[in-house]
């Protein structure tokens, strides 16, 4: 992979939000996930280290190797996990394309916000699925901005979240890749594949998240696109701004707001089939 498709950039405020985005989705998104003693697990594009935390503390006894293909994020994770004293996870700069092991290395593969800036989705899951031991596990979390729906309702609002969806597209990704988790599992030649949705809600009962999902994890995702989206013409300054005052508008006492990630496992047989063209 020669170009890093990564449409929301590395700035400060990136990795801020993806800090912001762990804290608030840890119970939903890790539930479930838990590795046992002596388990080898890759993580896959592991970014600033965000999801390796709570990865990571789920799994004390597991060994843990986290790359990202981002020399800078890669050590903004490995300053992170020592921060969390989480011994067991070494760190590489690597591409998901041309990762630096063994077949039948690992146990179980870990994907977490990855999947959807790939344009070739299949082809990752198939070298990844070689790198699982006979009978080892994958487990791929992903979003999808088409799920988004909230209230006061704004034409704008949903006007500057498609403008994300097609710089993404644009990008070789897929911002509504969650929806397609079972097929590119199955394409892969993986089996026992199950996907569950995990839909986080948001009202005036739950001002926590109303703070830490719908202003600094979607709301913010959404507003580092602005620059892009003008330049690309997919907006004007005035019409994007309007968008995003509405989007905040909906974490406001009387708003709502709901999106839904999507949890996916799957097994590795012994014989990988051939790679899959995307």
């Amino acid at each position: 992979m020669k170009d890093d498709p990564y449409v929301h950039g590395y700035a400060a405020r990136e990795s801020e939000r993806l800090r912001d985005q762990a804290a608030a989705l840890t119970d939903l998104l890790h539930a479930g996930t838990a590795f046992r003693a002596g388990n080898v697990v890759l993580e896959a594009g592991c970014a600033v280290g965000a999801q390796t935390i709570p990865l990571a503390a789920r799994s004390p006894q597991a060994r843990i190797v986290s790359v990202d293909i981002a020399a800078a994020s890669v050590a903004a994770a490995r300053r992170a996990a020592a921060e969390h004293d989480l011994q067991q996870v070494r760190f590489a700069v690597a591409d998901i394309f041309a990762l630096p092991f063994r077949p039948g290395t690992f146990d179980h593969v870990f994907v977490c916000f990855v999947l959807e800036h790939l344009a070739e989705p299949v082809a990752a899951l198939h070298r990844l699925r070689a790198l699982l031991r006979p009978g080892g596990t994958i487990t791929a979390i992903e979003g999808d901005h088409g799920s988004a729906y909230f209230h006061p309702d704004s034409a704008a609002a949903r006007a500057a979240v498609q403008c994300l969806i097609c710089l993404q597209r644009s990008a070789g990704g897929d911002a509504l890749v969650g929806r397609r988790l079972y097929p590119l599992l199955a394409r892969a030649g993986f089996t026992d594949i199950a996907v569950s949705p995990r839909m986080v809600y948001v009202d005036g009962s739950t001002p926590a998240l109303a703070e830490d999902f719908t202003r600094k994890t979607f709301t913010a995702m959404i507003e580092g696109a602005r620059p892009a989206a003008v330049a690309a013409g997919l907006s004007t300054p005035e019409a994007f701004d309007s968008g995003i005052t509405d989007l905040y508008r909906t974490a406001e006492p009387d708003g709502t707001f709901c999106y839904t990630f999507f949890k996916a496992t799957a097994s590795a047989s012994s014989a990988p089939p051939g790679a899959a063209a995307d």
